[in-house]
């Protein structure tokens, strides 16, 4: 298949992956990553490049169009769709480096990114680059990955750099996968499919123009894309999995409860006037957070749209609006596995899959409950560092 040339052709693609991805769903767990054969389906259709410029062969898709994809991934299988938006969403990097490099990257449709904001290694100043060591968790995806990046502090002459703020200066080091150790460490409850272990290199050089400065840096590219909030996009994509993936255990649980009665019971549990009331609240609530979602993300992508910076307020409900679809998401997830009752414990079960998926993500830092604080600041006027929103 060729990349898809629209946000409706790419849409078709995923859906058209969606029931494999689905039937799959057990093998990604057992293997604890996305199988090499799927992630080859997923880059030849284009699902890895929705965030990558169009100056570099990249589709540039708005952030709605990317939200509505993962979003079918995420419903078929969480770890897929999670897989699919940290090698979209670490593409952004094209936009901030040097065009030379940017293009000796993503010029190959087939190119698969990820890596790790984290500032958890160092980029020592070299002439021109840096000497980067580091390792960093989280590494998602990162066993199909031909590039990898790793967020790191600067150090120059024994001393870490700092901004005018007073906070460390930090880059993303942008490196071949070759140059990396992976380490097996990811045995977690949740989002097992992703094989999001450990990224280890150690003394690698790194020219100036693969780093990338998303923290006191500018991009390159002019698109609207790249105007919008980086850490909000980062923030839609982990959103995006959490809205797609409790789609997927509403429509489990109301397949399981069309057939299955409770022992003793010749009514099914659709026929249970207490599970008509709580499925109808669940999917209301589901409704509710995904048009708070898409309400922001329209509001600000016109604001990107034209001239002049993104009100911080702006971002901060769009902040807002992800961690509660985020959270919303893993409260529908567990009330749809205790309303399946004990078919909901087994592994042959969507709904235990779906319930723990929800809750690993939670956990993300981009939202994870702090958030709430940082955009309850924003909400009540006090002064605030935007440079995470």
């Amino acid at each position: 298949m060729a990349d898809p040339a629209s946000p409706t052709d790419l849409i078709s693609a995923a859906r058209a992956l969606a029931p494999e991805i689905a039937a799959r769903a057990a093998e990604f767990d057992e293997v604890r990553r996305l199988p090499a054969d799927m992630a080859a389906k997923m880059a030849q259709a284009g699902l890895f490049r929705m965030v990558t410029p169009k100056s570099f062969g990249g589709l540039e898709l708005s952030p709605r169009a990317l939200v509505e994809t993962v979003e079918i991934l995420s419903a078929a299988n969480a770890s897929a769709g999670w897989c699919a938006m940290i090698a979209a969403t670490t593409a952004l990097n094209a936009a901030y480096m040097a065009p030379e490099e940017a293009r000796a990257i993503y010029a190959d449709p087939m190119a698969i990114t990820g890596g790790v904001f984290a500032p958890m290694g160092r980029a020592i100043v070299e002439a021109g680059g840096y000497r980067v060591t580091g390792r960093w968790q989280w590494g998602s995806g990162s066993a199909n990955c031909t590039w990898l990046c790793g967020g790191c502090t600067v150090w120059e002459n024994g001393e870490m750099r700092r901004m005018g703020s007073g906070a460390p200066e930090t880059l993303m080091a942008v490196f071949p996968a070759g140059e990396a150790v992976l380490h097996d460490t990811w045995h977690v409850m949740g989002l097992k499919g992703t094989g999001s272990g450990d990224i280890e290199v150690t003394e690698i050089f790194v020219p100036e123009g693969r780093t990338v400065r998303l923290v006191g840096g500018a991009p390159r590219e002019t698109g609207a894309l790249y105007k919008f909030p980086a850490f909000g996009l980062l923030s839609l994509g982990v959103t995006a999995v959490t809205l797609g993936n409790a789609r997927g255990s509403l429509d489990t649980f109301r397949d399981l409860a069309m057939v299955k009665k409770s022992q003793g019971s010749a009514r099914t549990l659709a026929e249970r006037n207490s599970v008509q009331a709580a499925y109808a609240e669940a999917e209301a609530k589901w409704r509710a957070a995904r048009a708070f979602l898409f309400s922001e993300i329209d509001r600000i992508w016109a604001s990107a749209q034209g001239a002049g910076d993104l009100p911080m307020e702006a971002r901060a409900d769009l902040r807002l609006a992800c961690t509660h679809m985020t959270r919303t998401g893993a409260e529908i997830c567990r009330t749809l596995y205790d309303l399946g009752g004990g078919a909901a414990l087994f592994e042959t079960s969507p709904l235990q899959r779906q319930f723990r998926d929800a809750h690993a993500a939670t956990q993300h830092i981009v939202t994870a409950p702090s958030t709430f604080e940082l955009t309850g600041r924003i909400l009540l006027g006090l002064p605030t560092d935007g440079a995470m929103v």
